[in-house]
Protein backbone atom coordinates (compact mmCIF):
# COMPACT_ATOMS: atom_id res chain seq x y z
CA UNK A 1 0.00 0.00 0.00
CA UNK A 2 1.70 3.51 -1.28
CA UNK A 3 -0.14 5.13 1.76
CA UNK A 4 2.26 3.07 4.47
CA UNK A 5 5.55 4.46 2.65
CA UNK A 6 3.81 7.91 2.12
CA UNK A 7 3.53 8.19 5.81
CA UNK A 8 6.33 6.12 6.70
CA UNK A 9 8.95 8.36 4.55
CA UNK A 10 7.07 11.24 6.60
CA UNK A 11 7.59 10.35 9.71
CA UNK A 12 11.46 9.21 9.16
CA UNK A 13 11.75 12.38 7.83
CA UNK A 14 10.27 14.48 10.66
CA UNK A 15 12.20 13.08 12.72
CA UNK A 16 15.27 13.60 11.66
CA UNK A 17 14.61 16.77 10.95
CA UNK A 18 13.70 17.22 14.71
CA UNK A 19 16.82 15.79 15.31
CA UNK A 20 19.21 17.83 12.89
CA UNK A 21 17.29 20.96 14.16
CA UNK A 22 18.94 21.63 17.44
CA UNK A 23 22.77 20.48 15.62
CA UNK A 24 22.31 22.05 12.46
CA UNK A 25 18.94 23.59 11.37
CA UNK A 26 20.13 24.28 7.91
CA UNK A 27 20.45 20.68 7.17
CA UNK A 28 17.34 20.28 8.90
CA UNK A 29 15.07 22.29 6.58
CA UNK A 30 17.07 20.54 3.61
CA UNK A 31 16.16 17.29 4.89
CA UNK A 32 12.34 18.45 5.07
CA UNK A 33 12.49 19.26 1.36
CA UNK A 34 14.05 16.33 -0.04
CA UNK A 35 11.24 14.37 1.54
CA UNK A 36 8.84 16.68 0.36
CA UNK A 37 9.85 16.02 -3.13
CA UNK A 38 10.28 12.39 -2.71
CA UNK A 39 6.71 12.22 -0.91
CA UNK A 40 5.29 14.33 -4.18
CA UNK A 41 7.01 11.70 -6.28
CA UNK A 42 5.66 8.88 -4.66
CA UNK A 43 2.32 10.55 -5.14
CA UNK A 44 2.59 11.74 -8.91
CA UNK A 45 1.44 7.73 -10.82
CA UNK A 46 -1.88 8.20 -8.77
CA UNK A 47 -2.60 11.69 -9.93
CA UNK A 48 -1.53 10.70 -13.58
CA UNK A 49 -4.08 7.93 -13.30
CA UNK A 50 -6.89 10.22 -11.70
CA UNK A 51 -6.02 13.05 -14.64
CA UNK A 52 -6.34 9.90 -17.08
CA UNK A 53 -10.33 8.86 -15.82
CA UNK A 54 -11.15 12.60 -15.89
CA UNK A 55 -9.87 13.40 -18.90
CA UNK A 56 -11.72 10.46 -20.65
CA UNK A 57 -15.07 11.21 -18.83
CA UNK A 58 -14.12 15.09 -20.08
CA UNK A 59 -14.06 13.69 -23.99
CA UNK A 60 -16.96 11.89 -23.70
CA UNK A 61 -19.79 14.61 -22.01
CA UNK A 62 -18.45 16.90 -25.05
CA UNK A 63 -17.15 19.28 -22.65
CA UNK A 64 -14.78 22.11 -23.36
CA UNK A 65 -11.41 20.09 -22.59
CA UNK A 66 -9.87 23.90 -21.85
CA UNK A 67 -12.27 23.59 -18.62
CA UNK A 68 -10.67 20.61 -17.57
CA UNK A 69 -7.02 22.07 -18.17
CA UNK A 70 -7.94 25.13 -16.20
CA UNK A 71 -9.63 22.97 -13.12
CA UNK A 72 -6.16 21.18 -13.16
CA UNK A 73 -3.96 24.03 -13.20
CA UNK A 74 -5.74 25.21 -10.61
CA UNK A 75 -5.65 22.06 -8.50
CA UNK A 76 -1.39 22.24 -8.69
CA UNK A 77 -1.46 25.54 -8.32
CA UNK A 78 -3.05 25.20 -4.74
CA UNK A 79 -0.84 21.80 -3.93
CA UNK A 80 2.64 24.08 -5.32
CA UNK A 81 0.97 26.69 -3.07
CA UNK A 82 0.56 24.63 0.03
CA UNK A 83 3.75 22.96 -0.15
CA UNK A 84 5.58 26.26 -0.87
CA UNK A 85 4.01 27.82 2.19
CA UNK A 86 4.48 24.83 4.57
CA UNK A 87 8.16 24.79 3.90
CA UNK A 88 8.46 28.68 4.84
CA UNK A 89 6.65 27.90 8.03
CA UNK A 90 8.38 25.01 8.85
CA UNK A 91 11.58 27.80 8.00
CA UNK A 92 9.83 29.67 10.26
CA UNK A 93 8.80 32.15 7.95
CA UNK A 94 5.46 32.52 8.47
CA UNK A 95 5.06 35.82 6.99
CA UNK A 96 6.41 35.23 3.68
CA UNK A 97 4.46 31.43 3.65
CA UNK A 98 1.05 34.55 3.77
CA UNK A 99 2.20 36.13 0.97
CA UNK A 100 2.68 32.63 -0.98
CA UNK A 101 -1.04 31.40 0.30
CA UNK A 102 -2.53 35.09 -0.94
CA UNK A 103 -0.80 35.05 -4.53
CA UNK A 104 -1.87 31.75 -4.70
CA UNK A 105 -5.45 32.64 -3.97
CA UNK A 106 -5.21 35.72 -6.32
CA UNK A 107 -3.74 34.01 -9.36
CA UNK A 108 -6.38 30.63 -8.54
CA UNK A 109 -9.31 33.60 -8.59
CA UNK A 110 -7.67 34.77 -12.50
CA UNK A 111 -7.66 31.74 -13.47
CA UNK A 112 -11.38 31.07 -12.39
CA UNK A 113 -12.64 33.79 -14.21
CA UNK A 114 -13.04 32.44 -17.70
CA UNK A 115 -14.77 29.26 -15.41
CA UNK A 116 -17.19 31.05 -13.50
CA UNK A 117 -18.27 33.47 -16.61
CA UNK A 118 -19.48 30.63 -18.63
CA UNK A 119 -20.77 29.02 -15.70
CA UNK A 120 -23.01 32.64 -15.24
CA UNK A 121 -24.08 32.61 -18.84
CA UNK A 122 -25.42 28.97 -18.56
CA UNK A 123 -27.03 29.80 -15.65
CA UNK A 124 -28.70 33.17 -17.54
CA UNK A 125 -29.22 30.80 -20.50
CA UNK A 126 -31.46 28.10 -19.11
CA UNK A 127 -33.67 30.68 -17.04
CA UNK A 128 -37.08 31.66 -18.52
Amino acid sequence: MEILQIVGLGIVAASFAVFLRNLRPEMALLVSLSAGMALILLAVPKISAVVSLISAYVNRTGVDPEYLSTILKIIGIAYITEFGAEICKDSGESAIASKIELGGKVIIIAMAVPIITSLIETITSIRP
